[in-house]
């Protein structure tokens, strides 16, 4: 579970719902027909932009993503396909079946060996899988800054929406007030849903993104150098490029060590 997405989305809200309570009720913020707007307009230009059956799909994958995805840390994938090409070695490559693998690709590449495919059917296979998960994952930060965008553009026609209803009914005093919230609410829900929710998670998508890029040709590497008998000191020498410059020496250390 990301908590970094969960308690700043938690901790944003608070301090909105803290400065409404300390200036007043809670109820004069809330206005469905600012809401209709905001959140309806906002999924109609997301609908325009995208198809259809994308849409659903991009939103939970790349929800999930957001919430849920655990980070996986290149060292620790390291360690752990070095380990499956010591077992590969001493076992054999049926032994790598009674591993625990927390990375589907891993997984299925663990799977592959086991069965003996050829490395070219391997590598394109498992490319496939990952260029298809980038794919998804990269629909989904399209689709949440999408509607990042759209949210406050709708809140300003929710404004000007507002304002027109306003002066066309100067003459009526009671109606004023109503045509006034939702002038000003629109703009508030549209700016919360742009600024907390959907532009940080597209922000967030994008650099898992690049993470995961990173982390899934490492695992096609590692399962391609397991596949060819490679012995673990090499595979960890070979996959400790992949580490970001400025740990590369220091995590090189640690990896021999364990070695």
């Amino acid at each position: 579970m990301d908590l970094a997405t969960i308690l700043g989305i938690i901790a944003g809200a608070a301090v909105i719902a803290f400065a409404i309570f300390m200036g007043g009720s809670f109820s004069a913020f809330v206005d469905i027909p600012s809401i209709f707007i905001v959140i309806g307009g906002g999924f109609a230009a997301t609908l325009i932009r995208f198809p259809l059956a994308g849409v659903g799909q991009a939103l939970v994958t790349g929800g999930r993503v957001a919430f849920t995805h655990k980070k996986v840390e290149p060292r620790e994938l390291i360690e752990k396909i070095a380990r499956m090409g010591d077992i590969a070695r001493r076992q054999g490559p049926l032994g790598l079946e009674g591993m625990d693998f927390d990375e589907p690709n891993l997984r299925k590449g663990a799977q592959y060996i086991a069965d003996a495919y050829d490395p070219e059917f391997i590598r394109e296979s498992m490319e496939l899988e990952r260029d298809q998960y980038l794919s998804r994952l990269s629909e989904g930060q399209r689709v949440f800054k999408s509607l990042g965008d759209a949210a406050p553009a709708f809140g300003m026609i929710g404004t000007l929406v507002g304002l027109v209803q306003m002066l066309g009914s100067m003459d009526d005093p009671s109606a004023i007030g109503p045509a006034m919230a939702v002038a000003l609410l629109t703009t508030l829900y549209g700016a919360i849903i742009a600024n907390l929710v959907c532009l940080p998670i597209s922000d967030k998508l994008l650099a898992k993104f690049s993470v995961e890029e990173i982390n899934q040709t490492l695992i096609i590497d590692g399962i391609m150098s397991i596949r060819d008998g490679k012995s673990p000191n090499l595979i960890r020498e070979m996959l400790v490029a992949y580490l970001p410059e400025q740990q590369r020496e220091a995590d090189e250390s640690q990896l021999r060590a364990a070695a």
